[in-house]
């Protein structure tokens, strides 16, 4: 995210556990620039045409780090207008837009492009035009945290080409319309590498076509795909694969790592079936079985790319051999095949039409490696590893960012967010009726973009709760409800602090060993029990804070 030298930003710093945060979190005192508004809104430029297909062309020079190509732009036109925008972000730039022909007139702000369309676009119809373009694209500093290509060497020498670009952005490697809301239904891509090496992209491989020095690995994505999904990786890959018998039937998975670790890929990759196995079972069938799943050996942690995603985990249980929660559950799983693919049902599949609300993304796949435990190991792993987790949480600003200017909230909605959906299934009660709740997520909002006001609406209409208070104090606010109780004799008093106007979740405790409920606001409340001595427990399972006010 680029801003004005003259502002200082406070980025937030990502502790030894706090790996997953992909972008930057700014302080309170946001200053947006007018790049921000460009990058972040819905424009006239944009709201116009809806995007139906790319075909993206790239060659890649290795030995100069640069890249050149050409996307064609299917459209359909929405409403009558004759300027478009798209993005692609220095170093790149294009050399020019031809549409039936002729050459179209450019005006680029910042790395905002506005083409002027000559023909005159009839509302319905289905138009493209090409984009050509070129440069040195911007190399990342630190992938999959900052975006870019990276360019690396294999233990025999050969040449290992990533893309990154999550947060920053798709313009930085290929011309597109980069805004979350509007998917391509699909798209071809066709990436040119040396003759002794490979590409692997989204989708499934539809041709590879060989030239006298190059080859061109041709992957067709027959599904809806976000922009930052969008990936290549070029290496010396060996391939193999399985079939899994899945809920929609066979579903190919493919893994493509460099040949010195062929034996512990296989072995390691093994994960792969029980991670689909309990996530069909808790999200609904894989949302990409025409497209395959895939993993992909890249040299940083893994991302989630659409029917690709990427694998770095060094082939350990845990996040590079550790434990993120600290309980001993995190060594049962790969973090990165578990989180990563968790993605492909709460990213790729429903996505965010504005990245102020990634918490849709992050806090229902984080909750993934809770429910991942739940259905191998029991419920007890899942609420054991969920706790374990809240040491990482930082309580510095709200999960939501702002809108319309491509502004993401705290990184909290990795850990936090897992452990507010936590509290929600305690409030749900009912497992049967969580699990409905998030099959169905997948299944009502399929192949959509959404906003979290959908999300939330849809929960609490299944829930048959307002749960617009919850939401607000959990997602919109970053105050944790502070409960002050205090006993006098057989009697409890307690109250909510520290929550938002209309905040009255109710609380499981165990008073005297037996399960019973509790409903604070506000306000004083009074429980008063038939027994001399009273004791009682929270149950932990709720992400609040408590404050025993009992005066002896």
């Amino acid at each position: 995210m680029k801003r004005l030298a003259t502002i200082i930003i406070f980025l937030t710093v990502l502790s030894s556990a706090s790996f997953s945060q992909k972008e930057p979190v700014l302080s309170e005192a946001e200053v947006f620039t007018h790049q921000d508004t460009l990058r972040g809104t819905i424009t006239p430029e944009r709201a116009w045409w809806d995007v139906t297909y790319y075909h993206l062309s790239v060659a890649v020079n290795i030995g100069e780090k640069s890249i050149s190509g050409n996307n064609l732009i299917q459209y359909k036109v929405l409403n009558s207008n004759q300027t478009l925008q798209i993005e692609l972000q220095e170093p790149l730039s294009i050399s020019k837009v031809i549409q039936n022909g002729n050459e179209l007139v450019l005006r680029k702000d910042g790395y905002s492009y506005f083409i002027e369309i000559q023909e005159k676009q009839a509302v319905g119809t289905i138009n493209e035009l090409t984009v050509f373009y070129e440069g040195e694209p911007q190399e990342s500093k630190n992938p999959p945290w900052s975006g870019g290509l990276t360019w690396k060497k294999d233990e025999t020498g050969n040449d290992w080409l990533v893309t990154t670009c999550q947060g920053d952005g798709a313009s930085l490697w290929w011309p597109n319309k980069d805004h979350a809301y509007d998917e391509p239904d699909s798209m071809l891509i066709s990436i040119t590498v040396p003759k002794h090496l490979m590409d692997v992209s989204n989708g499934q491989l539809r041709s590879v076509v060989g030239n006298e020095k190059t080859k061109t690995y041709n992957w067709y994505v027959s599904n809806p795909i976000n922009n930052y999904g969008i990936n290549m990786n070029i290496g010396d890959f060996v391939h193999f694969n399985e079939i899994y018998k899945g809920l929609k039937g066979d579903l190919k998975c493919d893994y493509y790592v460099l040949r010195e670790n062929l034996e512990k890929a296989k072995k390691q990759f093994k994960e792969v079936p029980r991670m689909l196995t309990a996530f069909e079972y808790w999200f609904g069938s894989y949302p990409f079985y025409e497209d395959g799943y895939k993993l992909v050996e890249v040299p940083y942690a893994g991302m989630e790319h659409q029917s690709s995603v990427t694998y770095g985990n060094g082939f350990k249980n845990g996040y590079k051999g550790r434990d993120v929660s600290g309980t001993g559950w995190g060594m049962k799983f790969d973090f990165i095949i578990v989180h990563e693919s968790g993605h492909e049902w709460f990213a790729n599949n429903i996505t965010h039409k504005d990245v102020a609300d990634m918490w849709i993304h992050e806090s229902f796949t984080s909750y993934s490696e809770n429910l991942f435990l739940d259905y191998h190991f029991g419920t007890k792993a899942c609420n054991e590893y969920v706790k374990g987790i809240r040491k990482n949480i930082l309580n510095d600003s709200p999960i939501i960012g702002t809108y319309n200017v491509h502004h993401v909230g705290s990184a909290d909605m990795y850990y936090k967010g897992a452990n507010i959906l936590h509290t929600l299934r305690q409030l749900v009660e009912d497992d049967e009726l969580w699990r409905a709740i998030l099959t169905g997520l997948n299944k009502t909002f399929y192949h959509q973009t959404v906003t979290s006001k959908q999300i939330e609406d849809y929960i609490s209409t299944k829930t048959k709760k307002d749960l617009s208070a919850f939401f607000n104090q959990y997602l919109r606010t970053k105050d944790v409800p502070l409960l002050e109780y205090k006993m006098v004799d057989n009697r409890m008093e307690y109250r909510y602090q520290n929550v938002v106007e209309g905040f009255d979740m109710p609380i499981r405790t165990f008073i005297n060993g037996k399960e019973h409920w509790i409903f604070p606001s506000v306000e004083w409340s009074t429980y008063k029990h038939e027994d001399k001595k009273v004791e009682i427990m929270f149950d932990e399972n709720f992400y609040i804070s408590y404050k025993d006010l009992t005066t002896n």
